[in-house]
């Protein structure tokens, strides 16, 4: 009987690896202020290029939550939002909002619950929104800095991304990256026996079509 137990407790090791440790985690600060309003007078305007619109056609905002025992997928269907394609690229500005209530798992039992006020609470906050405040080039992509909201909650988060623009003008973008979900006020512990993970693995993937 032992031996059966321990073989049990090593297969649950074993199946159930936390996914928010195997991708780089996004830094999270106070909100920002805006700091491109006091950028010094003697920088060159960013030249304005074409708005391109985020819509589930043609992006796919996906996450990957865990509790000790196993993991679950999950997104979300319904969102809208802009990139303002400027020169350089690093200059455009993402906005986006999230309609909380079109969540989605891989369990319907886990989508009830996790829309209830345990998590996102999607009656009391029906929106997340993220505002892009800063893009820099990085050694292997780029740098996404802006202000996400949600649960009511607003921090500024810096990730890693990819993003390319085509000849034909239009967008491409994906990123990885793991949030606290106790930095945004998520905090629902979960079963004694089988707690919930503060990680969350969040997965962009955009592809814009040039402006018609």
């Amino acid at each position: 009987m032992r031996a059966i137990v321990c073989v049990v407790a090593v297969g649950l090791v074993v199946g159930c690896e936390d996914p928010g440790a195997k991708v780089e985690s996004a830094t999270v600060e106070a909100p920002s202020e805006q700091a491109h309003a006091a950028e010094p007078t003697e920088t060159p305007p960013a030249k304005a290029g074409p708005l391109l619109s985020i819509m589930p056609g043609n992006t796919k905002i996906a996450f990957v939550g865990a509790k000790v025992t196993r993991s679950h997928d999950g997104g979300f269907t319904k969102f809208a939002g802009t990139v303002d394609v400027r020169e350089p690229i690093e200059e455009s500005i993402i906005e986006v909002t999230i309609d909380t209530s079109s969540l989605y798992s891989d369990e319907d039992k886990l989508t009830k619950h996790l829309k209830s006020p345990d998590f996102f609470d999607v009656a009391k906050y029906p929106s997340a929104k993220f505002h892009s405040t800063k893009i820099t080039k990085t050694d292997t992509g780029h740098a996404i800095t802006g202000d996400l909201t949600l649960h009511g909650v607003t921090k500024s988060i810096t990730f890693p991304a990819t993003i390319s623009k085509g000849a034909d003008g239009g967008i491409a973008s994906t990123a990885e990256f793991a949030i606290d979900r106790q930095d945004f006020g998520i905090a629902y512990p979960g079963m004694p026996d089988d707690l919930i993970r503060d990680k969350v693995v969040i997965k962009l993937d955009l592809k814009l079509p040039p402006q018609s």
